[in-house]
């Protein structure tokens, strides 16, 4: 083995939690270090990306859910991620263990902690997850993306360190470009995205809210909508209905391009959405999802809203009416937009992969980790 001892990351298989692991990834390859990867079935790794990056996987399991069976189904199954880890971080000796959330991350920075490994977290969220919580007390530093952090205790407030959230190298580079607000009386480039998956509720509401406004303030917006594949042809025959021209696609390709041009976001307020938003500049309507564990997005949202750089409104709120009203107050007064796109730039940490490789150096020796118990 090699004498440098790596770092090994942690991470849940979904994108929230991977894309920040692969950006600290990439930024600590380019300095040398050597780095592991653990995630769980569902993670599909760094894949062709980063090659350099050994990927192993466990078993976890979620310890949610409403019957105890599926709770005692998951901790079972975290218990056997936990001896699969174990022998892991055994094997590798790594100098720093870094968890991103997700379940997955639990036996492995467990693991890590069992062996004396420091830990960093990285919490994406204004509420700290699930995971990240059952670990907090063990790490010797948790990076945050928000300045003030939901359910993280006043001990382990006392070892945050504001970082950022990681975003795609091409939407970073969209730091340094300008916001230029609709002119009066011309169009606003409207960008509607629902996550991953799209989102019904934008699928439903937006278009009746079109149906509301008056025919010269449709005809001053230019749409690109993304929507679910089943929702697609109830969507389109709205559109048509009105006359209207909008651009729809289950999924979109080229966000650093549409967000370059965009005067104006609805979307969900997941910690990835959020961070480009703010690294990009762009001001959002931003409309949390419900369900997400322990309200997080509502509290992301939120975030963004106090810092004038966001509108936001529950899925309650969120009704073709007060959407008509909104999008109507902003074509009178388009100098709110510039003005929220402004302070989104402000709350941009553009250079977090950077600042947070900077962390995890500090925490992890160069020479090769000690023995695991």
């Amino acid at each position: 083995m090699s004498a440098i001892a790596p770092i090994l990351l942690t991470a849940g298989g979904t994108g929230g939690h991977m894309f920040p692991a692969e950006a600290l990834a990439a930024a600590l390859l380019k300095r040398g270090r050597r780095v592991m990867l653990v995630t769980d079935k569902r993670g599909q790794g760094f894949g062709d990306r980063l090659p350099e990056v050994e990927t192993r996987r466990i078993a976890a399991g979620a310890l949610a859910g409403k019957r105890l069976a599926d709770r005692l189904s998951g901790l079972m199954r975290l218990a056997q991620g936990y001896f699969e880890a174990r022998k892991i971080v055994r094997a590798a000796r790594p100098a720093l263990a870094v968890g991103f959330g997700g379940y997955a991350s639990v036996p492995a920075m467990l693991a890590a902690s069992h062996a004396r490994v420091p830990l960093l977290l990285h919490e994406q969220n204004a509420v700290m997850g699930r995971a990240n919580r059952l670990l907090a007390g063990r790490a010797q530093r948790i990076a945050t993306c928000f300045e003030q952090v939901g359910a993280l205790s006043a001990a382990g407030r006392k070892h945050a360190v504001l970082t950022g959230n990681p975003v795609r190298p091409a939407i970073a580079a969209l730091s340094h470009s300008t916001y230029v607000a609709p002119a009066p009386g011309g169009v606003l480039e409207l960008l509607v995205i629902g996550g991953s998956q799209g989102a019904r509720i934008l699928s439903q509401v937006i278009p009746a809210a079109l149906e509301k406004l008056g025919a010269p303030e449709r005809a001053r917006l230019r749409l690109a909508q993304q929507c679910r594949a089943e929702d697609l042809d109830a969507v389109a025959a709205t559109y048509r209905k009105l006359g209207f021209a909008a651009e729809l696609k289950p999924f979109f390709a080229d966000m650093p391009a549409r967000l370059a041009r965009v005067h104006l976001m609805i979307a969900r307020s997941g910690a990835s959405t959020v961070a480009e938003l703010q690294a990009a500049g762009r001001p959002a309507i931003l409309v949390p999802y419900r369900f997400a564990a322990d309200d997080h997005q509502t509290a992301n949202a939120r975030a963004m809203a106090e810092a004038g750089a966001a509108w936001v409104m529950t899925e309650s709120e969120f009704t073709p009416e007060a959407l008509a009203q909104r999008l109507t107050a902003l074509l009178v007064h388009p100098e709110q937009l510039a003005a929220a796109a402004a302070a989104s730039r402000r709350l941009a940490h553009v250079d977090a992969a950077e600042r947070l490789a900077d962390l995890a150096e500090s925490l992890a020796p160069q020479s090769a980790g000690k023995e695991a118990a």
